[in-house]
């Protein structure tokens, strides 16, 4: 018996008509397109028979914007207005890129939320825009030469891309007039391309290391389902800043480091530090007088009255190893960490996958290759297996594989909270934990009479909302004004296949709601992605102290708060002034504390592991107090309830309350 194929209504295919998918690498350095026909996987080429598309862009005043091939060209010409790694802007304020970015030779502003623009002889241009015409340039070229309209593509993105960047893509790809069936991480398309050709069960290690970012992840595939058990990365870490290193080097080779270069001549010691790299790739050294850059930069510079010295300029990989090394150890400790978030040993790995471009760096491939201690797979392109993974999916999404049994199931990178009272997070969704995925927690309110309830939306490791970065706030109003505790408040976390987050709150005996799409203002600083995981480890103990030290303040806040209102209520019906005296003593001692010990008078930014246990004993004295109070009005409210209670059964038959 033959099964039926359901699609959604209007979606279905006609027979044997395919709907045109693509898959889209939009990478630092160079950018992709591929396609799934035929039966294989195939990278779409230009009219020239080129793979790569050159991830540049150079304005005009009174023409059409320059994309690919050749912008690159006229780098050196016009560097202002030729914007090149646009994909290291994404998602970042200007004093982010400013102190990330070694010498920038744009002229950048800034909008009223501290987002760079770049200004060129076209006008202001942001890093959606200028990204958008890579995109439309790749759509473009896919569409001729599949000879149709597309229907929609898979376009990937580092796995550590928050949430602001990954919207910023689509919002690049809508601008380009895309179709975006799904954001998928780099990582995940890599094993996708090798796990459909190998067509083996394992886990895999993809170690991708592109020019602006690096990632890894750590998957397991069985039988067609490909999950990520793990992921980590730095969204400022790649081949960029090896070409930075060695161009700073050349600046100190050169004698320049004390001289102000114009934006052409920096331009131009960069593309030799680039083009260096790339022979000391295939070779032991490189004598930097028979690169073309070399010429053009000593041109540029006696334009400028700026004489180089007279000497033979030999490069060696071993000097530039040297360079980068700390580097690509940085990438070894962020393997570690990953493999230890998903429980496995590095014996245990089947396959490593290199991909991006720098993992050609024959440093790269030695040290990865001596810390799994396997030779990585190399089969496929490292430039183009994203791209082919893409293209894969991308056919699927679009319901030309109906008969693929193939599921993906991927993870979120950092863990996502709430604010709860005392200045702790609650977290409502674990990292690592596969999405797409819908997670709930009940809350309540803290105060009498509250009308409205204020939530911050967090991401992070830490135990408190301080340490963690904000991602949201909003602000469930009209609340009924009740007893503390009375209403229930239902806040649930969306987060889609794409990695994108969207919070709602419901009150639920009013169904009163509110609801907010997350969206940043900007991403995560060059080191914060690392901190957060890093730190949670590092400051476990002081973050269980500060957690143990804010429960103790909460239950003391709301403790007195009780009291308070009991004795206002009945003190002069049932205390005698001796004992009400021992209540108002114990009372203001708890209250001393709680002021002497609030975390923003701890400077919580300071503080250390060493600092536990002195919080440690802060608590203590906060709970002791606490228990004090809690002692010393024990006969009151006995009294309270006794009166309560003889209120409630007074002219009452005992028959009628069974």
């Amino acid at each position: 018996m033959a099964l039926l194929t359901i699609a959604e209504p209007g979606q279905s295919a006609a027979p044997h008509q395919r709907k045109v998918a693509v898959g889209i690498d939009l990478g630092t350095t160079n950018s992709l397109v591929g396609v799934y026909r035929n039966g294989s996987l195939e990278i779409i080429e230009d009219e020239k028979g080129r793979a790569l598309c050159p991830s540049v862009v150079r304005f005009h005043k009174d023409q059409e914007a320059e994309v690919g091939y050749q912008a690159l060209e006229k780098a050196n010409l016009d560097p202002q207005n030729t914007i090149i790694s646009v994909k290291r802007f994404i998602g970042k304020s200007l004093d982010e890129i400013k102190e990330s970015v070694h010498k920038i030779p744009y002229e950048l502003t800034a909008t009223a939320n501290n987002l760079p623009v770049f200004n060129t002889v076209a006008g202001g241009k942001n890093a959606i825009e200028v990204s958008s015409l890579i995109l439309k340039k790749l759509k473009q070229q896919a569409e001729a030469n599949l000879g149709d309209s597309l229907y929609g593509a898979v376009i990937t993105v580092p796995a550590y891309f928050d949430d602001t960047q990954r919207q910023a893509t689509k919002d690049a790809a809508k601008l380009a007039g895309i179709n975006v069936l799904r954001l998928l991480n780099e990582p995940t398309a890599a094993a996708i391309a090798y796990g459909i050709k190998a067509d083996q069960d394992g886990l895999i290690a993809v170690y991708d290391l592109g020019g602006g970012t690096f990632d890894v992840s750590i998957l397991k595939i069985e039988k067609g389902v490909f999950k990520v058990l793990a992921t980590g990365g730095n969204t400022n870490l790649g081949g960029d800043d090896f070409d930075i290193a060695l161009s700073k080097n050349f600046e100190k080779l050169f004698k320049l480091e004390e001289l102000k270069l114009n934006k052409t001549a920096q331009r131009l010691l960069l593309e030799l530090a680039i083009n260096c790299k790339k022979h000391l790739s295939h070779q032991e050294a490189v004598q930097l007088e028979t690169l073309v850059e070399f010429n053009l930069l000593e041109q540029e510079l006696n334009k400028a009255q700026i004489q180089l010295p007279q000497e033979d300029f030999t490069i060696t990989r071993d000097h530039f190893n040297s360079l980068i090394e700390d580097y690509v150890k940085q990438t070894l400790l962020i393997c570690r960490a990953v493999l230890k978030d998903a429980q496995v040993d590095k014996e245990e790995i089947n396959e490593v996958i290199l991909v991006g471009g720098s993992t050609r760096v024959p440093l790269v491939q030695e040290k990865v290759e001596k810390y799994f201690a396997r030779k990585p797979l190399a089969s496929i392109d490292p430039d183009t297996v994203v791209a082919l993974g893409a293209s894969m999916q991308a056919d699927i999404l679009a319901g030309n594989q109906n008969d693929k049994d193939f599921l993906l199931l991927d993870v979120l990178p950092l863990s996502l909270g709430v604010e709860v009272y005392g200045g702790l997070v609650e977290k409502i969704i674990p990292r690592n934990t596969v999405i797409p995925i819908t997670r709930a927690q009940e809350f309540t309110t803290a105060q009498d009479g509250q009308t409205g309830l204020k939530l911050h939306v967090v991401q992070g490791e830490r135990d408190m909302a301080v340490d963690c970065r904000s991602l949201s706030r909003f602000t469930l109003k009209g609340l009924p004004p009740r007893a503390a505790g009375a209403l229930k408040i239902l806040v649930t976390y969306q987060v889609d296949a794409d990695g994108l987050l969207s919070v709602s709150a419901k009150e639920l005996t009013t169904s009163i709601s509110a609801e907010v799409q997350v969206k940043l203002s900007y991403g995560l600083t060059e080191d914060e992605v690392l901190k957060m995981i890093q730190e949670s480890s590092e400051f476990a103990a002081l973050d269980l102290a500060l957690r143990k030290l804010s429960e103790a303040q909460v239950e003391a806040q709301l403790l007195v708060q009780s009291v308070v209102q009991q004795v206002q209520k009945y003190g002069s019906k049932y205390l005698e002034p001796k004992e009400a005296n021992n209540i108002e003593r114990n009372v203001n001692r708890l209250l001393t504390l709680l002021e002497k010990y609030k975390l923003e008078n701890l400077n919580v930014s300071s503080l250390t592991n060493d600092d536990s246990q002195r919080l440690k004993e802060y608590a203590n004295e906060i709970d002791f107090w606490s228990q004090q109070v809690e002692v010393s009005t024990r006969d009151f409210a006995a009294k309270i309830m006794t009166e309560s209670i003889k209120e409630v059964l007074t002219g009452k038959d005992i028959n009628e309350m069974k």
